[in-house]
């Protein structure tokens, strides 16, 4: 067969570039696996450690604190702003102000605020340090015991309306919470504790965790499940992976490249400075923190960029592959802009193992991750067709590492429940079993295939905000 297709010349050839690219597609996933393993295993240690010290002592008292502005940028939440607001008035924290910025929102996203919350026009005149579009109309609400702001402003995107909520805010320190997640009761307390125990901290990153199926009341987690819903089911495991494994890792060197825009604390002064957040890209949250290290490091300042492993927000994730699909695409153009627009830390000495560490993990592993693993996949069938593979070697390697990957996925899991004192149930182990194999080898690849075609459109969409189908928060 192989004769009939090919002169002798050409098939040596393609012989020498298919078991070169079978080569490199292995070396690329034992690359992977050995860095997953020793995140994961460095991430589930640092958890439990953590969770003994917290035992024995009281590592911060509650009058030691900073006050903090929660900026909530909106639009089209209507479906769920008023329980969002609801779970950050009942936060256990001494001093905080809540700003909701309604970005042109077309539906009864302010309305709904005005009315749940007895809210009242102010004449109240904002400094713009950070540029955004005018704002349309302020109220706030007098009876609460939390200060909150209401702010509707032209259409501009959330980059946009996280400028405005930094220009509002009274506080030295803000976070940034998506409208339709919920903070744990402690989380404020939890994420401020690398500011309290550093003065040159300029951001901290929580850990996010899918809310679907969870049942919270008073910003406790009453009921915890996995979803019903197979995707979302799938998230968790992914999501639980990611959050204990790099960032943990990354923060042992300040090397943290990503807070997530759904949950992160920053100093103000400092973002002011570095000029807030760049309302041309698609991935605002990536893009800041890329921004602080090339600031501060540029400008000769001490900073830190931290990790709080247990200040856990609780956010609603996809639940069809659609909007799946969208918001891929949108992390995956964020993350090209991100690294595009900093490519001076590539190889940069002056930014130390963040450089050589954290950018090439991504620029290998999250940036290039969809194009190597489609083109090796791609080359594997093409050298099957043509007789140049090992077949029982290759279905033995795939084997073990999808095996590797569930085993470190479990591990994840099981270290993140066990550490904030989740109950599982026998049911939802087996389901998390049964789907951590499927999240590896089948939805890794299906994202991979639509983060490698994300660029197709982008510009048309590239300041919409990325939406997803919302559901009611389930609060008690």
């Amino acid at each position: 067969m192989r004769y009939f297709l090919f002169n002798d010349t050409a098939f040596e050839f393609i012989k020498v570039f298919l078991i070169g690219v079978e080569f490199f597609f292995v070396a690329y996933l034992i690359g992977y696996s050995t860095f997953l393993f020793i995140s994961v295993v460095t991430g589930s240690s640092s958890l439990f450690r953590k969770r003994q010290q917290d035992k024995l002592k009281n590592t911060i008292l509650k009058d030691h604190y900073v006050p903090i502005s929660i900026i909530v940028p909106a639009y089209n939440e209507d479906v769920t702003i008023v329980e969002n607001v609801q779970s950050l008035l009942s936060l256990d924290y001494p001093l905080y102000e809540i700003i909701v910025v309604d970005d042109g929102s077309a539906d009864k996203t302010s309305a709904k605020l005005i009315e749940a919350f007895d809210m009242l026009p102010i004449r109240r005149p904002i400094q713009r340090k950070i540029g955004c579009q005018p704002v349309e109309f302020v109220y706030e609400a007098a009876t609460q015991k939390v200060p909150l702001t209401l702010i509707r402003k032209k259409n501009g995107g959330k980059a946009d309306s996280l400028n405005m909520g930094i220009n509002a805010c009274k506080y030295p320190y803000f976070i940034c919470i998506d409208a339709d997640s919920v903070l744990q009761y402690d989380s404020l307390s939890k994420i401020v504790k690398p500011v309290l125990e550093n003065e040159n901290v300029v951001a901290v990153g929580g850990a996010v965790r899918p809310s679907n199926s969870v049942e919270i009341q008073n910003g406790r987690v009453i009921n915890y499940r996995l979803p019903r819903n197979l995707l979302a089911c799938m998230q968790v495991l992914e999501y639980d992976r990611s959050f204990l494994a790099s960032r943990i890792l990354f923060d042992k060197f300040n090397g943290s490249l990503i807070i997530s825009g759904a949950f992160g604390l920053f100093k103000k002064d400092t973002v002011v400075a570095a000029g807030g957040y760049d309302a041309t890209t698609m991935g605002e949250d990536m893009e800041l923190v890329v921004k602080l290290h090339d600031y501060c490091v540029s400008n000769d300042i001490p900073y830190l960029i931290r990790y709080a492993t247990d200040a856990i927000c609780w956010s609603q994730v996809p639940e069809n592959l659609k909007d799946l699909s969208k918001q891929r695409r949108r992390w995956h153009i964020g993350l090209f802009q991100s690294m595009w627009k900093h490519r001076v830390m590539l190889a940069n000495t002056k930014f130390g193992l963040t450089s050589f560490i954290s950018y090439f993990y991504f620029l290998i592993y999250e940036l290039l991750s969809p194009f190597i693993e489609i083109f090796g996949i791609a080359t594997t069938i093409l050298a099957f067709f043509v007789d140049l593979i090992n077949v029982p070697f290759m279905l033995l390697f795939f084997g073990i590492y999808a095996l590797f990957g569930s085993v470190m996925s479990m591990t994840a899991f099981f270290a993140r429940t066990q550490t904030i004192d989740l109950k599982v149930t026998f049911r939802d182990v087996l389901k998390a079993l049964l789907l951590c194999t499927v999240e590896i080898c089948v939805l890794r690849f299906i994202m991979a295939w639509v983060r490698a075609t994300a660029f197709i459109g982008y510009k048309k969409r590239k300041l919409q905000w990325g939406k997803i189908q919302r559901q009611k928060i389930n609060l008690k």
